[in-house]
């Protein structure tokens, strides 16, 4: 038997009914999260991309504005987020190493009583969301993911970083 104990879920109370975190006890501090995600599309699409010569235009700078709008707005889609302040949000889209498409990353800052995980994340999905809507009359087969958190830093929970491969 393992004897780590099972991590709670703090939007659950004592009986399991939802309820949203109470963070105005929590002390204010830097906080900070990095996610990444992933759109795979066929190669000449993403010639057509990267070239600047997409039929619907400038794909990549629409899906950073997408990106940014999500993330300040997270709290309106996530039923339990609570709204915070954002001092900063950096939207960075690339070629895979690979070559089979586009990674999209986000890192998301404010100072606060809670952290900026959901808006980087919500950033992420929106932003390839919004490359798949620009791009699916070219390739309706492209695939969206894995989306995932890859750093977040401050809190209580400390620093973590993405170290499992996963």
């Amino acid at each position: 038997m393992d004897p780590t104990p099972a991590p709670s879920l703090t939007h659950l109370d004592a009986s399991g009914a939802v309820h949203m975190v109470e963070v105005g006890d929590r002390p204010v501090t830097d906080r900070r999260a990095r996610a990444e995600g992933f759109i795979a599309m066929a190669p000449a699409v993403l010639e057509l991309v990267l070239e600047g010569r997409a039929p619907k235009g400038d794909v990549l700078a629409v899906a950073r504005v997408a990106a940014i709008q999500a993330a300040k707005r997270t709290s309106e889609l996530i039923p339990l987020c609570h709204p915070i302040a954002l001092s900063g949000l950096e939207v960075r889209i690339e070629p895979t190493a690979d070559g089979a498409g586009l990674r999209l990353e986000a890192s998301a800052r404010t100072t606060g009583p809670t952290g900026v995980e959901m808006e980087a994340l919500t950033a992420v999905q929106i932003g390839l969301l919004t490359l798949y809507d620009m791009l699916k009359s070219a390739d309706p087969a492209m695939t969206i993911g894995p989306v995932r958190l890859v750093q977040k830093q401050g809190g209580r929970g400390g620093d973590w970083e993405r170290s499992d491969g996963r």
